[in-house]
């Protein structure tokens, strides 16, 4: 029994260090990886078969001593087999179960008055000690309970959710949409104007079907906010362009908004008259 313990024990410790090393964030990267999962399996099988031959040499050795030599093993000071018994405490011999014997016969099956094993007392004090310390904690200091740390959680999440679209692209809406300035931004935009908007606003950008985007004047405003709304939601009712929202992604919309402001004050080659109101942008 010791033998497995002290086996037990060790593959504990291994699997807990290998856990620790490589810090995964999801057991499934253990899947991801078979080398490491037939590598943990043959250490535990290993472990486990040094384990039994160890405890068969055990076994061998300790039939060949002598009465004298079994009693004075068996009486050493081992701390692990003194925790062991310790913790399961030591039943009566076979021949003084007579005296404990308790007077339940059911169908020639008798009762033994043992004494509980030390660690199941142990665990039930400790059950106990506890109790009060929760009892104390949560119903008479008013401790965080489940409902606050949900609450708590629920606010750490919206501001991580928050932090986490000022830098993911795809995620922009026209609240927090910005004029995108990289050079990859802009030749994506430029090849999303020339395949979906050039029918309508040509390749200067001067208006055709759809306004000028050159000039000064906004239909519906102008800034890279209402011109991402805009490309999103799509135009007026009824004559206006439509919603791009189901073709094209956040971070395509806001790619090809930036490219077409910077029609803005150029001179296309035959522009449309003017349409809408000036738009000034304002600072904030």
């Amino acid at each position: 029994m010791k033998s497995y313990l002290k086996t037990f024990l060790f593959v504990i410790i291994v699997l807990t260090t290998l856990w620790y090393i490589s810090n995964p964030l999801n057991a499934l990267d253990y899947v991801k990886r078979p080398e490491i999962v037939i590598a943990i399996g043959v250490l535990i099988i290993t472990i486990l078969m040094n384990g039994k031959i160890v405890k068969d040499l055990h076994e061998t050795r300790f039939e060949k001593l002598s009465k004298e030599e079994k009693e004075k093993y068996e009486t050493q000071n081992d701390w692990l087999s003194a925790a062991y018994t310790k913790l399961v405490g030591k039943n009566r011999p076979i021949e003084e179960e007579h005296e404990i014997i308790l007077d339940h016969n059911y169908d020639g099956i008798r009762e033994l008055d043992n004494n509980l094993p030390p660690w199941w007392k142990y665990g039930f004090y400790a059950s106990i000690v506890f109790a009060v310390f929760y009892l104390t904690k949560y119903h008479v200091f008013n401790g965080e309970n489940q409902y606050t740390e949900l609450e708590t959680e629920y606010v750490e999440a919206k501001i991580a959710i928050e932090e986490y679209k000022k830098t993911a692209k795809n995620l922009v809406d026209f609240n927090t949409v910005k004029v995108l300035t990289e050079e990859s931004d802009l030749s994506a935009g430029k090849k999303l104007y020339d395949l979906n908007c050039v029918a309508c606003h040509k390749v200067d950008g001067g208006g055709g079907i759809g306004p000028n985007l050159t000039d000064e004047n906004w239909i519906l405003g102008g800034g890279i906010k209402n011109v991402f709304k805009t490309v999103s939601e799509g135009g007026r009712d009824g004559k206006g362009m439509i919603a791009w929202k189901q073709s094209l992604k956040p971070l395509e919309i806001a790619q090809v908004s930036s490219y077409l402001l910077q029609f803005q004050g150029t001179t296309p080659a035959e522009p449309k008259a003017a349409e809408g109101e000036i738009w000034i942008e304002q600072v904030q």
